[in-house]
């Protein structure tokens, strides 16, 4: 009973602080936890929804997009569209990085015949120079991708900065004013094909290499709060034994 540091010696307020304390650690722990089971299911869908992509047959765009008026989600829907001048419209840039290096992705504006939207914003792939694409003619055959929404911008995405400049972010609504294609579909056509000749910029619709790893860390969350757990009550027992 002559130790300070025993949990009997502490006034009732420590104790109690010490109680939420470790209270508090252990919820953070298990929403952490129960958050990466969440996450995993979500990756888990998206991944499904990737690979049905990738072996789907293409829709006509115009029914795909008719879906958005029913609010209808249409991520990752492989779809096909006459853009006889996908190669030869002009195009801004989108800041990427890939495996190879930082690089720029290609993005321009295709008339879309019918619908409520009258053009879309075709993203032609990676380019790694810093040398605008060559127009290779016109495009007969039928322009093949997926679409995609685009990733909201966070506190840390660099601003455009005015016409011509990088941009960081796929801004639709900013994009197309730059490209002057009024009334844009609020999903970008990530192209899958035709493929350039010459191999830049790179067609790449969906993405690679997703890592999954979702389910080991609500297993490391969870094990942590099972660990403070024990912990805790190893310390409460030796606590009474010196009380």
């Amino acid at each position: 009973m002559g130790n300070s540091a025993a949990m009997g010696d502490k006034p009732a307020g420590v104790r109690w602080f010490l109680h939420g304390f470790a209270l508090l650690v252990f919820i953070l722990l298990c929403g952490l936890g129960v958050w990466q089971v969440q996450r995993l299911q979500w990756k888990t869908r998206l991944l499904a929804r990737i690979a049905e992509a990738q072996s789907a047959p293409a829709e006509p765009l115009s029914a795909v997009l008719s879906r958005l008026e029913d609010k209808l989600d249409v991520d990752y829907v492989r779809v096909q569209f006459l853009c006889p001048g996908l190669t030869l419209t002009p195009t801004v840039r989108v800041y990427g990085v890939r495996e190879i290096g930082p690089g720029r992705r290609v993005v321009t504006a295709c008339p879309i015949e019918s619908g409520p939207y009258r053009n879309i914003l075709v993203d032609r792939g990676f380019l790694n120079s810093t040398e605008a694409p060559k127009g290779s003619g016109l495009t007969i055959d039928p322009v093949v991708g997926v679409l995609r929404r685009p990733d909201p911008p966070n506190a840390f995405t660099p601003p455009h900065t005015g016409p011509g400049a990088d941009w960081y972010n796929r801004d639709i609504k900013g994009m197309a004013a730059e490209l002057k294609a009024d009334a844009p579909a609020p999903v970008i056509l990530m192209l899958e094909s035709p493929a350039p000749a010459g191999g830049d910029p790179a067609p790449s619709p969906v993405p690679v290499n997703i890592s999954n790893n979702h389910l080991s860390y609500a297993v490391t969350w969870f094990g942590l709060a099972a660990a403070l757990v024990g912990v805790y009550i190893a310390f409460l027992r030796r606590t009474r034994k010196r009380t």
